[in-house]
């Protein structure tokens, strides 16, 4: 398939003009429809497109934030992706948002994935995601080959289940709650995402289960 490619000259241009382009793709939303939701995902690379966002003028208490996917640790834990968000969107006007957190506190993510779709659901269709990339061309916690990709790629999948092939119990959104976005971003930083994202383009999803989303994204890419 042929990708929707931006590329930017650095690192923080990509951010800034990122957080211009979701901010003004929510307020659209907010001033035509009304609530608008927002998925995002963890890692290093959206840090600073998030401190730009979280500054924007936007009506943020009709804005849903939430994960695309969560590692199954408290929110304290240094390997929390709502920990990272705390710090980088959901302060200053961001504050404002409504934050669905994936971690429950439940004993496991199986137990807290139908509760966790039941408040997923009303936020569909999505109105931005952004989703990151790994080397392994593996998104939110969808990874290749794992055991249960083919369920959590099935159209019929619930907006939010379990997910093994990570390093850690984890939760996810599903690719339907995924794609049902109306405006999906994928950013990547790099050489080597670049080679893979393009390698991705002309494999499976089962595996580069980033490719379940490219025909409608819009990439964003730096060196």
């Amino acid at each position: 398939m042929t990708l929707d490619v931006i590329t930017y000259p650095d690192a923080e241009m990509m951010a800034l003009s990122l957080a211009d382009r979701i901010a003004g793709e929510l307020r659209q939303q907010l001033d035509a429809v009304g609530p608008a939701s927002l998925c995002v995902p963890g890692g290093s690379t959206p840090g600073p497109m998030f401190r730009a966002l979280s500054g924007l003028a936007l009506d943020w208490g009709r804005v849903t934030v939430l994960l695309n996917d969560e590692r199954w640790v408290p929110g304290d834990h240094p390997r929390s992706n709502s920990a990272m968000l705390r710090k980088t969107l959901l302060t200053g006007p961001a504050a404002a948002a409504d934050y669905i957190d994936l971690y429950t506190g439940d004993p496991t993510p199986e137990g807290a994935a139908p509760g966790l779709s039941q408040r997923v659901a009303p936020h569909l269709p999505l109105t931005v995601l952004v989703l990151g990339m790994g080397d392994d061309m593996h998104t939110a916690s969808l990874f290749p080959r794992a055991p249960g990709l083919d369920e959590l790629l099935s159209p019929d999948a619930p907006p939010v289940m379990a997910a093994k092939g990570g390093d850690e119990p984890r939760i996810t959104l599903t690719a339907p709650a995924l794609q049902s976005a109306l405006h999906i971003h994928v950013m990547i930083a790099g050489e080597k995402k670049r080679a893979a994202l393009d390698a991705a383009s002309k494999a499976d999803p089962m595996q580069a289960p980033i490719a379940a989303f490219l025909r409608d994204a819009v990439i964003h890419y730096a060196d």
